[in-house]
């Protein structure tokens, strides 16, 4: 796991890991990030890859409505369950009745975590609730799995993009290159650009700067301005892979390549892909948000955002027909 900024929890979460907790060996850490290849395309742990990584966290943070017990720090129930996958609910002699980070041991019949492993300073000590028994699993997945894998890999491609657009930006600011015989054609080079820069009607050069015949004794290199410019297609390309991000997110967007007006058919299918996610993962939350309810009397409830958006969109393209 790439070492964290601080030693909060909080920045732990951020690390990509899928439920696992600290301590976290050599052997882990070095078998993560043998995954990423090639190694020169590496953009991991840098300010801008962890620019895109919040933000695009942000944005599948906010795809679900949670109603949670107002005792319950809001950021960090939903900072853990999206980037670990899971959340226990346990009931403390100190603190109620609370949310909390851990790891999973033991398995049923069924390969079944039985037990959830909570360790927190506030606690005596390391506590082993039984799964359905004493605690229950708030889980964003079938898989126990949370959402880092995705947010990595998104914000890994939108920063290697924005630093081409860096890259060609800076590129573009060179325009004529010249390849002088001497320092001293080179230097009246200069002072003729000095003179078209400072708004000069009119450059003046000396014959020496050309042949007997009139061809000039210097060399132009032009840059295609024009040709190299692609700023704009990688911008783009960025928002197309935004736009997947949102579908495999459950974010409603125009996945779509084509810049026409979209066709009803077109609306439905990109409708179909957000969906997807979005309720295999409200369907497992709403089944641990009922386990907790039964087990502790709570009030918990989830919904997607964008049900109201989503209707409102088909409508529109039926209408648009």
């Amino acid at each position: 796991m790439s070492k964290t900024k601080n030693g909060n929890g909080l920045n732990l979460m951020y690390s990509g890991f899928v439920g696992q907790g600290a301590p976290v060996f050599y052997d882990h850490n070095n078998a993560i990030n043998s995954m990423v290849s090639p190694s020169t395309m590496h953009v991991r742990d840098t300010s801008l890859q962890w620019y895109f990584r919040r933000y695009l966290l942000q944005k599948a943070i906010a795809v679900f409505k949670w109603n949670i017990p107002d005792n319950w720090a809001k950021n960090y129930f939903l900072y853990v369950l999206y980037c670990w996958g899971y959340i226990a609910i346990v009931n403390t002699d100190k603190f109620g009745v609370i949310p909390q980070a851990c790891s999973l041991k033991g398995y049923d019949v069924m390969y079944q975590p039985t037990h959830a492993v909570i360790a927190n300073p506030l606690l005596s000590g390391i506590i082993e609730p039984r799964i359905d028994k004493q605690c229950t699993l708030i889980r964003l997945m079938p898989d126990y799995g949370g959402i880092m894998d995705k947010v990595n890999f998104y914000a890994d491609v939108m920063a290697l993009s924005a630093e081409t657009v860096g890259t060609n930006l800076f590129n573009s600011k060179l325009s004529y290159v010249f390849a002088c015989a001497n320092k001293t054609d080179a230097d009246s080079f200069k002072k003729l650009f000095d003179n078209f820069a400072s708004g000069e009607p009119a450059a003046f050069a000396g014959k020496e700067l050309f042949n007997e015949d009139g061809s000039p004794n210097w060399m132009q290199f032009n840059q295609d301005l024009k040709n190299s410019y692609i700023v704009s297609d990688i911008m783009d390309d960025m928002r197309k892979w935004e736009c997947k991000f949102c579908s495999d997110l459950g974010i409603p967007n125009s996945n779509t390549e084509k810049k026409e007006r979209l066709i009803t058919a077109e609306v439905e299918s990109n409708d179909v892909e957000v969906k997807l996610w979005a309720d295999l993962a409200l369907e497992e939350l709403k089944k641990s948000c009922e386990k907790a309810n039964k087990m502790f009397g709570l009030n918990l409830s989830v919904d997607w955002r964008y049900n109201e958006a989503m209707d409102g969109g088909n409508k529109d393209a039926e209408s648009n027909d």
